[in-house]
C-alpha cells in the first residue's frame, strides 16, 4: 500500500506537469506505468485512474481563471430588478462558453462512440512515440512559419465559432492518439488559424474543463463506484498532487510564452519519442 501511494504521488506530479505543457499527459502516464505499476489495483482501475486524475488539474484551471469563466454577475438581485433574470449572466462570458462547448463536440461525439476502440488500438508505446515525434515536428514547423507572421487574434472575444470548431477537430486527434497531447493539438490548431500563443493556450485551458470533466465522468461510470479504501486513497492523493503542481505549471507556461515560442517542447517530444522507440525495440 505504501508503494502504491508513493506511485500515486509520482503520477500526480507527471499529470500536473504534462497536462498543461504540450507534451502529452496520457502518453507520459502510460509510459511511466511501464515502470511504476500499481501493485494492489486492477487494470480497470488503472484505466480509470489515468483519466480521473485529471480532475485535480481541472480544479487548478477553475481556480486560476475563475473570474474569466464565472458567468454570473455579483449583484444578482439588483440586476434582476433592473433588467430581468437573464441580466445576471455576463454575455461575453456566456459567448465564450458557447465557443468552448462547440469545440467539445468533435471529441465528445467520436469519443463516446469509439473510446474503447481507440484505447485498444493506440494505447501502446509505439503509437505514443510516433505521436510524440509527429506533433513535435509540427510545433517546430508551425513556429518557424509563424516567426514573421503577426497574430490576428489576441483575445478570446476574437475567436469565432468556426475557429472553435476547428480547434475542436484538432482536440479530436488527441482523443484518438495518446501521445498527441490535448493541449498540444489544440494549441497547434489555434496557431494555424491566427491565434496568438497566449490566446491559444488560454482557450486550451478553458476547453479542458468540460472535456476532461466529461472524460472523467465517463470513466467513473464505466468503472462503477465500488472502490476499495486503498483505491480511494490512491485516486484522491493523485488528484491532490496534480492540482497543486498544475497551479504552478499553468502560471509558468503563461509567463514563459510571453517571451518564448513552443519549439522547445517540439524538440523535447522528438527526443522522448526516439528514446521510447529505442527502449522498446532495441532493449
Amino acid at each position: 500500500m505504501f508503494f502504491d501511494i508513493l506511485k500515486s504521488i509520482i503520477f500526480g506530479f507527471i499529470e500536473g506537469i504534462t497536462e498543461w505543457l504540450p507534451i502529452s499527459s496520457t502518453g507520459h502516464l502510460i509510459l511511466a506505468e511501464q515502470f511504476l505499476k500499481f501493485e494492489n489495483v486492477s487494470p480497470e482501475f488503472w484505466s480509470m485512474f489515468q483519466v480521473v486524475i485529471q480532475f485535480g488539474a481541472i480544479l487548478a484551471v477553475i481556480l486560476i481563471y475563475f473570474k474569466k469563466i464565472w458567468p454570473f454577475t455579483k449583484n444578482k438581485e439588483k440586476a434582476i430588478k433592473q433588467k430581468g433574470i437573464l441580466s445576471i449572466l455576463d454575455k461575453n462570458i456566456m459567448n465564450l462558453w458557447g465557443k468552448i462547448l462547440v469545440a467539445c463536440i468533435p471529441a465528445a461525439v467520436i469519443g463516446l462512440l469509439f473510446d474503447e476502440t481507440f484505447e485498444a488500438l493506440f494505447y501502446n508505446p509505439t503509437c505514443i512515440a510516433i505521436a510524440l515525434i509527429v506533433f513535435g515536428i509540427a510545433f517546430i514547423v508551425i513556429e518557424n512559419w509563424n516567426k514573421n507572421r503577426k497574430s490576428a487574434k489576441n483575445t478570446n472575444s476574437e475567436i469565432t465559432y468556426k475557429d472553435a470548431l476547428i480547434i475542436g477537430v484538432f482536440q479530436l486527434l488527441a482523443a484518438i492518439f495518446p501521445g498527441t497531447s490535448r493541449s498540444g493539438a489544440t494549441i497547434i490548431g489555434g496557431l494555424l488559424i491566427g491565434l496568438s500563443r497566449a490566446n491559444a493556450a488560454e482557450f486550451t485551458f478553458y476547453l479542458a474543463i468540460p472535456t476532461m470533466l466529461g472524460a472523467s465522468l465517463l470513466k467513473l461510470i464505466k468503472f462503477g463506484l465500488a472502490f476499495t479504501s486503498a483505491e480511494i486513497a490512491i485516486l484522491l492523493i493523485g488528484m491532490l498532487v496534480s492540482f497543486v503542481i498544475s497551479m504552478f505549471v499553468i502560471k509558468f507556461l503563461m509567463n514563459y510564452i510571453k517571451k518564448h515560442d513552443f519549439k522547445v517542447f517540439g524538440y523535447y517530444r522528438i527526443i522522448l519519442g526516439i528514446i521510447v522507440l529505442a527502449y522498446f525495440y532495441l532493449a
